[in-house]
């Protein structure tokens, strides 16, 4: 398995959309639409590949804080993890840990001194041991939400 970045291509593109779609027909996100090529441009791509398969990729961008909050100050540069997949017939190979180091290795040689994502998985458990416990990352807040019942005459 070969880790690399890679520029955005009409075949990466191309790949890239149909995997995503691949992940939005799963089902696991809550809110996941396949990308299009505009969500791709001015991301940073790596994948990870095998005899000229794509088994999952990992994309994002660098960003720079607009304000100060308990971790970070205005003006400091962090890198955007927006999407990692792995295809569902070889997870829990590694494949998603060794795309996450990859990059985290190449950030800190270039001196980036975060990096920060957003999950919306339906099996949070998983992705959670998998960032906190599996890659070290540290956890910040989190957005909870509950669905209250009304009834129509609270409506009016």
């Amino acid at each position: 398995m070969t880790i690399l970045e890679t520029s955005l291509t009409e075949d990466v593109v191309s790949r890239l959309i149909e995997l995503s779609r691949d992940w939005e027909n799963e089902g696991s996100c809550h809110g996941y639409r396949a990308n299009t090529s505009d969500d791709l441009e001015g991301r940073r791509i790596f994948l990870a590949m095998e005899d000229g398969q794509i088994w999952g990729y990992l994309f994002g961008k660098m960003e720079t804080a607009n304000k100060t909050n308990s971790i970070i100050t205005e003006g400091t540069p962090f890198f955007e993890l927006e999407e990692l997949y792995v295809r569902p017939a070889v997870r829990s190979k590694g494949i998603g840990r060794k795309m996450f180091c990859h990059v985290e290795e190449l950030l800190t040689q270039e001196g980036v001194p975060f990096l920060f994502l957003s999950t919306a998985t339906k099996n949070w458990k998983a992705i959670l041991h998998f960032y906190l416990d599996e890659l070290d990352m540290e956890f910040w807040n989190a957005r909870l939400f509950k669905r209250l019942n009304l009834r129509n005459d609270h409506l009016l």
